[in-house]
C-alpha cells in the first residue's frame, strides 16, 4: 500500500430505480446488490469494497429514500438518512430529466441537514442526447451546491472512471479498512437470499414483490465441496400471493428457482441443489420480530 493512499466511505442515495445497485455492481466489477425495475429492491445497507493503487473506497448502498408506509419502510428510510452523516462523500444518483419530483425534493431537504460533500451523479446518460443533459444539470444545480457533477451510464460503464477519481478527492489519507481481495461485508447466506428475492421480483406480478422476503433455512456444502445444498423459504403476506408464487403445477416457483440457482452457482463456484418453499406470514413488514428474522440488520434496527 502506498504511503499517500486514501481510504474512506461513499454512500449512494437516490429515489428507487435510479440505478444505485447497478452502478455499485459495475464499479466493483461483481454482482453483490440485486437489481430490479421495481421499487424498494434494496432493503439492507450493503457495503462493497473498491481497491486500487490510489486507495480504497467502501461503498455503502442504502435503501432508496422514500415516504414510509410500514415498519419495514420506516427502517429502510432511517438507515438511508442516518448514513448521510456517517460517510466521507455522498453520491446522489438522478436521471437525466429537467423534472424534479417530490421524491428528489425530499432528498434535497435531507442533504441540507448534513455537511458531507455531495457529488451529483446523473445516471442513464446513454438514454438521452447530449444537448438534453444541460437542462437537467442546470435545474439540479439550482437546488443544491454540489461539490461535483458527473454524468455516467451505470449500465454501459461510461465515465465511471472519472467518478472514481472524483470520489477519491474527498476521502481522507489513511490505511485500508479491508484486505485487497474483499469485495463485500455481506455473508454469503444473505447474498444467496437476495439473489432468490431478485429472481422472484423479476418473475412475479406487480402487486406481490414488496411483500416478499427470503429466509435461508439450510446452506451446507457436501463433502468434497462440489455441491452445496440450499433450502430457502419465500415468505409472502397473503394466501392468494402464495398461489401466484407457486404458479400452475409449481411452474412459477420452478422458474424462480432455476434462475436463482444459475447465479448462485456462479457466486459459490460449485453446483447447487436448491429447494424452495413458500410460506404465508401475514403483515410481516409490520412485525419487528419478523423483520429481524428475515435478515434485516439487528444493529441497524436496535439503533433506531
Amino acid at each position: 500500500m502506498r504511503a499517500d493512499s486514501k481510504s474512506g466511505f461513499a454512500t449512494l442515495i437516490g429515489r428507487p430505480n435510479v440505478g444505485k445497485s447497478t452502478l455499485m455492481n459495475h464499479l466493483i466489477g461483481q454482482k453483490i446488490a440485486i437489481t430490479s425495475h421495481k421499487p424498494q429492491t434494496t432493503r439492507n445497507r450493503i457495503q462493497t469494497v473498491y481497491t486500487c493503487g490510489e486507495g480504497q473506497i467502501v461503498f455503502v448502498d442504502t435503501p432508496g429514500i422514500h415516504k414510509a408506509k410500514n415498519k419495514l419502510g420506516e427502517y429502510m428510510v432511517h438507515v438511508a438518512e442516518r448514513t448521510l452523516k456517517e460517510v466521507d462523500v455522498i453520491l446522489w444518483l438522478v436521471e437525466p430529466s429537467d423534472f424534479v419530483g417530490p421524491g428528489d425534493r425530499h432528498i434535497v431537504e435531507q442533504l441540507k441537514k448534513v455537511r458531507t460533500p455531495v457529488i451529483l451523479v446523473i445516471n442513464k446518460v446513454d438514454t438521452v442526447k447530449k444537448e438534453e443533459l444541460l437542462p437537467a444539470i442546470d435545474i439540479y444545480r439550482k437546488l443544491y451546491d454540489f461539490h461535483e457533477i458527473v454524468p455516467v451510464s451505470a449500465l454501459k460503464g461510461d465515465n465511471t472512471d472519472v467518478l472514481i477519481q472524483q470520489i477519491f478527492k474527498y476521502l481522507p489519507y489513511g490505511p485500508q479498512f479491508y484486505d485487497e481481495d474483499t469485495v463485500t461485508d455481506q455473508p454469503m447466506r444473505q447474498i444467496v437470499a437476495e439473489l432468490i428475492r431478485e429472481k422472484a421480483l423479476r418473475c412475479l406480478e406487480e402487486e406481490i414483490p414488496h411483500g416478499i422476503a427470503v429466509s435461508i433455512e439450510k446452506m451446507k456444502e457436501r463433502p468434497g465441496g462440489k455441491v452445496t445444498d440450499i433450502e430457502a423459504v419465500i415468505v409472502c403476506e397473503k394466501n392468494s400471493h402464495k398461489g401466484i408464487i407457486i404458479g400452475r403445477q409449481g411452474a412459477m416457483l420452478k422458474k424462480i428457482g432455476s434462475a436463482a440457482r444459475y447465479e448462485i452457482e456462479e457466486q459459490l463456484e460449485c453446483r447447487v441443489n436448491l429447494q424452495l418453499w413458500v410460506k404465508v406470514k401475514k403483515d410481516w413488514r409490520d412485525s419487528d420480530y419478523l423483520i429481524k428474522n428475515f435478515g434485516y440488520n439487528q444493529k441497524e434496527l436496535d439503533r433506531q
